[in-house]
């Protein structure tokens, strides 16, 4: 079974590209959703901003090299993601990346 150490997720992120209902706010306060980027926030404000399934925080091509653009100010969801878990493997598996 791989551990988190065996993912790079600036090589992959598959998880900020995997689905459009996945980068909701759930925990944030206020303080929290005022200091990201509004081009970042969707429009009905309860969660990051997508393009089809692809956070709009996100830099890069998916499988060979990525960044977000808002990640020392990303939501609790996006901290919550751990490298190897059961929904980093479903999203890697969607882009064929396990």
């Amino acid at each position: 079974m791989p551990t988190p150490t065996d993912f790079d997720c600036q090589a992959c992120g598959a998880c900020c590209s995997f689905s459009p209902t996945w980068p909701r706010f759930s925990t944030e306060t206020e303080a929290d959703l005022d200091s990201l980027p509004s081009r970042f926030v969707s429009d009905d404000q309860g969660g990051m901003r997508c393009y089809g399934a692809r956070c709009s925080a996100l830099a890069g091509c998916v499988g060979s090299s990525t960044s977000c653009l808002v990640y020392e100010l990303r939501p609790d969801v996006c901290r919550a993601c751990v490298p190897g878990d059961g929904a980093c493997l479903e999203a890697r598996s969607s882009f064929g990346l396990v």
